[in-house]
């Protein structure tokens, strides 16, 4: 695949068989072709060649799947196990947006990082072994400054919480509620 960018967004279909195809090529490729070109920031759709429904998060997922299974994983058991609970939670589309934002958040942070550290390397971008050697030196003003981060998050998170709370107390405080107590563990 080029290094090239293309102006237009590239075609996938993905056919019964499970196979895809890449109109811009004339071929079929693999999960890891479409990998590549994420990783090379390609803009692309993945579509059902029968209905044209849209199906470029499920391949994404599949990819993060394939991913997550190999080597390191990204995603503790605990934190998946807490996404999963967010589904069909009245907070969901808050905290897809919440993820979302912090991703962008830590990757500003890395492309900071990254113009920082031209400099010491004549101008080259970081091979993934000079990323390893900078971390190392690094690390402990990384670990603080990350730290930091998660706190102020997790800060703006619970007030988040608690307005929305005060909100619907103050949006249903005409009704009279009976408490109730939780059920013992």
């Amino acid at each position: 695949m080029s290094k090239a960018k293309k102006s237009t967004e590239r075609l996938i279909k993905k056919y019964p068989n499970r196979r895809l195809y890449d109109t811009q090529t004339s071929s079929y490729i693999t999960l890891s072709d479409v990998k590549q070109l994420v990783l090379e920031d390609d803009v692309f759709t993945v579509v059902d060649a029968k209905t044209s429904d849209d199906l470029t998060r499920s391949i994404l997922l599949q990819i993060i799947l394939e991913e997550e299974s190999h080597g390191m994983p990204m995603f503790s058991s605990a934190a998946l196990t807490q996404i999963i609970r967010y589904y069909g939670h009245a907070m969901q589309g808050m905290m897809g947006s919440y993820l979302e934002e912090n991703i962008q958040a830590f990757i500003d942070i890395q492309n900071k990082l990254t113009g920082n550290s031209k400099g010491l390397s004549d101008g080259k971008p970081f091979s993934p072994e000079m990323w390893t050697q900078f971390m190392n030196v690094q690390g402990p003003m990384m670990q603080g400054m990350m730290s930091n981060y998660i706190e102020q998050s997790k800060s703006l998170f619970i007030q988040m919480q608690e307005q929305m709370q005060s909100q619907t107390k103050n949006m249903f405080g005409n009704y009279a509620f009976v408490p109730t107590e939780p059920p013992n563990k």
